[in-house]
């Protein structure tokens, strides 16, 4: 993609979700920490149907960390892998009562040293809880739209975020993944994408997608159907 197109996907997406942020509910950097851990193979509505009361009866990491292993499984159970998880917000909140006097560190480093938290959960919290742009969050909707897009061949999110960051201004690497996320859950859905309703449509080069051979056609379609049917076939 040509760095006038991608200046008009940043503009276009900028104002289709002017307040793009994360979804998952917190009121503090401790609580986004936890809440992006139990997020691992689980959707962000189901995580904040759970955290409510899970931060009512471990609000801070002291409380957290002296939890029991069967009353944090109880409250996560529905996040799926209930057990690993229990075991890492447990030992990642007794990490930062030992380690870093009971507050979330806002340096990369430290944050990928507690259990359970990788690249991409110490991204969310650097640029969510502390406005820190260190790298670009990727996740399941920004891998495959970036893909899409152009802007990466790669399929290893490691290397998707260093090819993400050589093309995206720093400035917008928060906000990024935000907005791909949202487009990802309201247009370019995996299963259909809703092309003809896309803001970007105009710059998307829809790589990976494929046409439609003319002979499946039943019956004489407009043009707009034989569009979407096109856009729409996966290869």
């Amino acid at each position: 993609m040509k760095k006038n197109q991608l200046k008009k996907v940043i503009a276009k997406l900028d104002k289709e979700f002017p307040n793009a942020k994360c979804a998952l509910d917190h009121k503090n950097a401790f609580e986004l920490l936890i809440a992006t851990i139990l997020s691992a193979q689980c959707t962000d509505k189901r995580i904040n149907m759970i955290t409510p009361s899970l931060f009512r009866m471990f609000p801070t990491p002291e409380k957290m960390a002296k939890a029991s292993q069967g009353e944090i499984e109880r409250l996560i159970k529905s996040a799926g892998f209930f057990r690993q998880k229990a075991k890492s917000l447990i030992s990642t909140s007794q990490s930062l009562v030992e380690n870093f006097g009971g507050e979330v560190p806002s340096i990369m480093d430290d944050l990928t040293q507690l259990r359970g938290v990788a690249r991409k959960t110490a991204n969310v919290v650097l640029g969510d809880a502390f406005g820190i742009s260190v790298g670009i969050v990727v996740d399941t909707h920004v891998k495959r739209i970036s893909k899409l897009l152009g802007l990466t061949k790669q399929s290893d999110p490691a290397k998707i975020e260093k090819d993400l960051c050589k093309l995206i201004p720093k400035e917008f690497w928060i906000k990024f993944p935000h907005w791909l996320i949202l487009h990802g859950r309201k247009t370019c859905v995996a299963r259909r994408p809703q092309c003809l309703q896309c803001p970007i449509l105009k710059e998307c080069p829809r790589i990976g997608l494929k046409r439609l051979p003319m002979a499946k056609a039943k019956r004489s379609l407009s043009f707009d159907e034989l569009t979407e049917a096109a856009v729409n076939t996966h290869a």
